[in-house]
């Protein structure tokens, strides 16, 4: 019997490519399903029952909690981390990390408000709000940008032995933000959602982009 012929570095690397762009197209097809629905103002059943339990469940305590979480996970939170992030980077003088960190969590932050453009959704006014907000709602920005930043933390982190350190919080982290734009009333769940499969879009985009370039120039 012949043995089998190993496979080319080539054929390798168009194996190790194909499940992130699997998962790429599968978080394409999420949000383009989502954005359909928007765009043709097709009702989502879940969006207000979701969005009543919550207000029902409303406590002083909860307010406190939830109006902290989205301050950590909106424009002035998310702003200082990646700051610090990035300042450590350049301090390690780590270039490439820098690079992709910047385009992650910066990238996300000037798409957010161009699909919000493009969408125009209006947000809930199902009750007087404690933060209330004036710009469009698809997707949610903090769902988006706190999902972009951690996403791009997990991903230097990962070759590290502190990957679940910062996996794992990060992820508690992430779902609190956006639990806290629905309990606060500003957003519905699919605009919470649509920002999470942007924001991992995006963010797994750019690894994979700046991955193949550092492939071609080696």
């Amino acid at each position: 019997m012949t043995p089998a012929t190993p496979a080319t570095p080539s054929a390798l690397e168009r194996y190790r490519l194909l499940l992130p762009l699997a998962a790429l197209l599968t978080l394409l097809v999420g949000f383009a399903k989502l954005a359909e629905d928007v765009w043709s103002l097709e009702p989502f059943r879940w969006d207000a029952p979701v969005l009543a339990a919550l207000h029902s469940a409303r406590t002083p305590l909860l307010d406190g909690l939830m109006l902290g979480l989205t301050w950590a996970g909106g424009a002035a939170g998310m702003a200082l981390l990646a700051a610090l992030v990035l300042a450590w980077l350049l301090y390690r003088r780590r270039a490439a990390q820098a690079l992709f960190f910047t385009l992650a969590a910066g990238g996300a932050a000037l798409l957010n408000p161009l699909l919000k453009a493009v969408f125009h959704r209006a947000r809930p006014d199902l009750w007087p709000q404690l933060t209330p907000e004036r710009d469009y709602s698809f997707p949610s920005g903090h769902a988006m940008g706190s999902l972009a930043v951690v996403a791009a933390l997990v991903v230097l982190a990962w070759p590290t032995r502190w990957r679940w350190w910062v996996a794992i919080p990060g992820g508690l982290f992430v779902l609190g933000v956006g639990l806290s734009r629905l309990y606060l009333g500003v957003h519905f769940p699919s605009d919470v959602l649509a920002g999470w499969l942007a924001g991992l879009l995006w963010v797994s985009a750019v690894a994979l982009g700046l991955r193949r370039r550092a492939a071609r120039s080696a």
